[in-house]
């Protein structure tokens, strides 16, 4: 039975041969106007906006690239989603598509971590592995670059605390990436490539009953997930924090535990027929703000040491951090966490990360030291060596 397909931005699952289509052409092959432009406003739903121009929806083969517009005649290569009618990424379901979810508690650094992330998958690491990273669609390329990235890294300024109905950055649409790499295969050399679709809940109750629905559909979808955990909202690590270190107020407090909790929740009740096998989404659960803890660490600690970038994620260091976050596990009062992944999930593995290397100013600024990101990109490679779409080396 084929794989059912996820979209990107509203986390439905489809058939391939059910992908519709839409016409782009401005006018027929008798030089007038396609019919079906006329209702075009009728159609028009959440997600990537189409163009004015463009006409509603129509069935067809989805399993094709392009078709004939019954009305115009005219060929048409623009699918999209049949549930939220989004334009889909190029050659979606044609090539080996994954979809990796993020989430995150709100006060976790979810929305400094994605956009730090991004920039370092996009320069830094993106040439260390020959791999390339793109925005699937103008709206993702537009709203990441001067919503996030420019506000970052060119502002200088953090991200405000947002409710679910205010600022741009509290999005409508996910952020959905192309992730690219050639891998040499029996027949070759061949491109793979991965949609990566980030819903910023930054901001947002990550428990508040009115997104549990999305959150389920989008967890329960992805071929992996990467969970970000503030271990500062621990009560036991809390105390082990640099001093001078910028705590969540009692007000952000949402204990990892109970997080990942929820998490696993929405994943088993989107398994009703499987209630006694665990949980085989592979699960990244990644410790932000590590950078508060370096001074308490030991010398040798791989949580000291930045990852080696040789082209190939290298597995025997990663071991090693999973260990060390799950020694201060055991310190931070968190061996909770730990038996609940053991019990629920066959693939999970920590990391410690730091989006900016420093704490930020009072005045919400990143210090004047600038960003120097640490690890940010493990979680992620990790998850693409585990499909494949990144080469590893070692073993574990």
């Amino acid at each position: 039975m084929a794989r059912a397909l996820i979209c990107p931005y509203c986390y439905e699952g489809f058939a391939a041969r059910e992908i519709l289509f839409r016409c782009n052409a401005r006018l027929s092959k008798a030089g007038r106007q396609c019919p079906r432009s006329r209702d075009q406003v009728l159609d028009q739903r959440k997600g990537p906006r189409p163009s004015h121009d463009l006409g509603p929806a129509f069935a067809a083969d989805g399993r094709k690239s392009s078709v004939t517009c019954p009305d115009c005649e005219g060929e048409t290569n623009y699918r999209i989603c049949p549930v939220c009618h989004s334009a889909l990424p190029v050659q979606f379901g044609m090539v080996d598509n994954r979809l990796i979810a993020m989430v995150g508690p709100k006060a976790s650094g979810k929305t400094v971590y994605m956009t730090v992330l991004l920039h370092e998958v996009r320069h830094r690491v993106g040439e260390a592995f020959g791999a390339s990273l793109m925005g699937s669609d103008d709206a993702t390329m537009q709203r990441f670059s001067s919503d996030y990235e420019e506000r970052l890294y060119q502002d200088n300024q953090m991200f405000p605390p947002t409710s679910p109905a205010s600022t741009t950055l509290n999005r409508v649409d996910p952020l959905v990436f192309r992730f690219g790499m050639r891998r040499r295969t029996l027949l070759g050399e061949r491109p793979q490539h991965t949609v990566l679709s980030f819903f910023d809940t930054a901001g947002e109750d990550f428990s508040s009953q009115e997104n549990i629905e999305l959150n389920t559909r989008y967890l329960a979808g992805a071929d992996g997930i990467v969970l970000l955990l503030d271990p500062l909202q621990m009560p036991g690590a809390r105390g082990h924090a640099l001093p001078g270190t910028m705590l969540p107020g009692s007000e952000a407090l949402d204990p990892p535990g109970n997080v990942l909790s929820r998490v696993t929740t929405m994943l088993l009740a989107a398994r009703a027929g499987r209630p006694a096998q665990r949980i085989d989404t592979p699960i990244a659960v990644v410790f932000s703000k590590i950078d508060a803890f370096w001074h308490h660490l030991d010398p040798v600690s791989p949580l000291r040491d930045h990852a080696p970038l040789t082209g190939r994620f290298d597995v025997n260091d990663s071991m090693s951090v999973h260990e060390e976050v799950r020694r201060l596990l055991k310190e931070w009062d968190g061996v909770p966490i730990d038996q609940l992944l053991d019990i629920h999930y066959t693939r999970y593995r920590y990391f410690g990360v730091s989006a900016l290397g420093r704490n930020p100013t009072p005045e919400a600024r990143v210090a004047a030291t600038g960003i120097q990101p640490y690890r940010v990109a493990d979680p992620l490679l990790w998850l693409l060596s585990e499909f494949g779409s990144v080469p590893k080396e070692g073993r574990g």
